[in-house]
């Protein structure tokens, strides 16, 4: 994943001069793992992208360039398009609304008029593998749009590459996430008819492979491309080879024809992190056989030794990369749509509308950096330190209505930037040992957000600040936080107590470990010595992004 990748000219000869890319959704679960492997490649990136400060955090950020707009702005586009070679179309509006098919097809049409116009040489898409000879009106609308997408951008005047998976294996992709948490969590399983669906997977490591390979395919291309791995299976197959491959008794799984695409969803959305609204496309596109009818694309993006990864191998990469908490990026790096996205404003007074607040401050006898290790920590298989119960209960309540619920969890166990999901919030700002601010993504007539501060540099007293906000929409925003204030002392009361008592854990765990490594035992190995574990190891290269 890392060689350098020659670049074409428009004769089909082969060059080394990089290429200006340009990638769409680089906040998402693809496009976030593309950019650096695009920059590896030795090709310069720039990223279109809604809110820049997503992508702050991400290791690469310092090497590319950031053009703030939006795939369906006209003239956003065509800044970010002047300049470039090619550009990936790595966006879609699935869930925006009722008319999400409808955004689609006039954003994809935006960004292939201002491509022809900005003289880019090569436009790439990453769409869904439609089922062969199913009507087009016969398709889920999330397969239908994708279609659409595609044959806009070849229509463009561009020469664009389409490429068709069906189901990407790769740690944090929303195919994965479900196929992970239905197996293991169901040990028995009464499933709907589509699990005797033919599929072809493919791993997220050969999508990016060949996303990158695309950058360089001749001037004379522009077609659509099936990609997928080499085994053809089941998505009952897929299920017991997964526990197969993470050590789990073989499951029990009794298909039944009831379970309509929008009852699985609903039970998908139950049993795994994945809400409805998300699996519902991914189980509508299952009613079809999805299988790759050829593999021309590696006549142009030739596979090296040991690809395309085969299912067991793709999982259990995965796997190792959910256990060593190296996940880059998850299907819930992208907004949920229709969640709030608007930051918390600087007037505190709301330009004269209603803010209400719940404010909580306690003296930590601590030092700075151990209360920040907590609260960085918040969230997920740590909890949220107060009355675990109401937090369960208020998760269930927004999977009820459709929300995401406290399921997301997190996607690195220690720390967070900016645009992370975190539950059923979403990381809006961090200011590292100061502060972090998360967004409310569940259900809610209002907008909400819950801020957490140190204040205090070691000196003089360190005093933990949490403040928690709500803007109600109407008169039922109102009575909701009326309703849920004398909760308050309990949920928010609570969670700064038990903060401050976990950062003071943190500081006498930090002073045991200390006293104990002050002498190594004899015999003991250093870090300079042939015990050294490999984080002492001098080879700091980046990992690969798949996986």
């Amino acid at each position: 994943m890392h060689d350098d990748h020659p670049t074409s000219t428009d004769n089909g000869a082969q060059s080394r001069e990089p290429l200006s890319c340009l990638v769409t959704g680089a906040s998402g679960y693809i496009g976030g793992r593309l950019v650096p492997e695009l920059l590896d490649a030795g090709h310069r990136v720039r990223c279109l992208v809604r809110t820049p400060r997503k992508l702050r955090d991400h290791p690469w950020a310092d090497r590319v360039e950031i053009v703030p707009g939006d795939v369906t702005d006209a003239a956003s586009v065509a800044r970010a398009m002047a300049g470039v070679d090619v550009a990936y179309y790595l966006v879609h509006a699935l869930g925006s609304g009722r008319d999400f098919e409808r955004t689609d097809r006039a954003a994809a049409g935006v960004f292939g008029e201002q491509a022809r116009r900005a003289g880019v040489r090569r436009l790439v898409y990453l769409g869904g593998l439609t089922p062969y000879g199913v009507p087009e009106a016969h398709l889920s609308p999330h397969l239908r749009s994708r279609a659409e997408v595609g044959r806009i951008l070849l229509d463009s005047g561009v020469p664009t590459a389409v490429l068709r998976a069906a189901v990407i294996i790769g740690s944090g992709s929303a195919s994965f996430e479900m196929l992970r948490y239905l197996t293991e969590r169901l040990p028995v399983m009464v499933t709907p008819r589509w699990v005797h669906t033919r599929l072809q997977p493919i791993a997220v490591r050969d999508v990016l492979r060949v996303l990158v390979g695309c950058a360089t395919l001749p001037a004379d291309v522009s077609r659509t491309f099936d990609i997928g791995g080499p085994e053809v299976l089941t998505y009952l197959e897929m299920m017991q080879r997964y526990a197969a491959v993470a050590g789990l008794p073989r499951r029990l799984i009794v298909p039944v024809p009831v379970l309509t695409p929008g009852l699985s969803s609903q039970w998908v959305g139950l049993v795994t992190p994945v809400p409805a609204s998300i699996a519902r496309p991914l189980t509508e596109s299952l009613r079809h056989e999805v299988v790759c009818r050829e593999r021309d694309i590696e006549q142009y993006v030739p596979c090296p030794p040991g690809h395309p990864l085969g299912f067991d191998r793709s999982v259990a990469l995965a796997l190792q990369r959910v256990r060593d908490a190296q996940v880059s990026t998850r299907w819930s790096s992208a907004s949920v749509p229709g969640a709030p996205s608007d930051p918390l404003p600087t007037d505190p007074d709301w330009a004269g509308g209603s803010l209400y607040t719940d404010v909580r401050e306690r003296e930590a006898d601590v030092a700075p950096d151990a209360l920040w290790r907590v609260i960085e920590g918040i969230g997920g298989e740590n909890g949220w330190y107060s009355f675990p119960l109401a937090w369960a209960v208020r998760g269930w309540l927004d999977r009820l209505v459709g929300g995401v619920g406290l399921r997301r969890g997190r996607r690195d166990a220690r720390r967070l930037r900016v645009g992370d999901s975190l539950d059923f919030w979403r990381v809006e700002e961090i200011e590292r040992g100061r502060l972090l601010r998360l967004r409310a993504e569940m259900r809610l007539p209002g907008l909400a957000w819950l801020e957490m501060r140190v204040e205090g540099d070691g000196d003089g007293p360190v005093r933990y600040r949490q403040r928690a906000l709500f803007h109600p929409r109407g008169l039922l925003g109102h009575l909701y936080w009326w309703s849920v204030s004398p909760f308050h002392a309990v949920v928010f009361g609570g969670m700064a107590r038990n903060i401050v008592r976990a950062a003071g854990r943190v500081r006498e765990e930090h002073a045991q470990s200390s006293r104990t490594s002050i002498a190594p035992a004899p015999g003991a190995g250093t870090a300079s010595g042939p015990e050294a574990g490999p984080e002492e190891s001098n080879d700091r290269r980046r990992p690969p992004q798949g996986s």
